[in-house]
């Protein structure tokens, strides 16, 4: 993985991040990359969507840490990127780098597949998503 994406979100920390020990715990990496994905699905599909009818579901998620995040460096950025697109789910790339010394923190990778919650299956990717993600992507 590499931090090339263009979407970039801003996190700012919060004392609540930080565990025993003085940096922030693993487990909010999880919640710096949800922000981002929402804030990348925001941006790059730009519709309406009823979430309680058609969405995604996360399926898998992976990190690897790199370097520790203390409180005093005050906020994370996170670059995202689609990385692989396929019939019923998409992989977004992570980057989190620290936003004082702008060390790459954590990199990471979720598998987000589309759902039908009236249904209760997954659903096949809308193309018009396909669409705005490759133009976003590529452009």
């Amino acid at each position: 993985m590499d931090n090339t994406g263009k979407h970039r979100t801003t996190v700012a920390l919060r004392f609540a991040d930080i565990d025993g020990l003085g940096h922030v715990n693993n487990a909010n990496y999880l919640t710096y990359m949800e922000s981002a994905r929402i804030k990348y699905f925001n941006d790059v599909i730009g519709e309406s969507i009823d979430w309680s009818k058609n969405g995604i579901i996360l399926a898998q998620a992976s990190i690897n840490f790199k370097a520790p995040v203390e409180i005093t460096d005050e906020e994370v950025i996170v670059h995202t990127w689609c990385s692989n697109i396929g019939t019923k789910s998409f992989e977004l790339s992570y980057s989190i780098v620290n936003g004082k010394s702008q060390a790459i923190a954590a990199e990471g990778a979720t598998t987000m597949v589309c759902f039908d919650y009236v249904e209760k299956r997954t659903m096949e990717m809308p193309e018009l998503w396909k669409e705005k993600i490759n133009s976003y992507e590529n452009s």
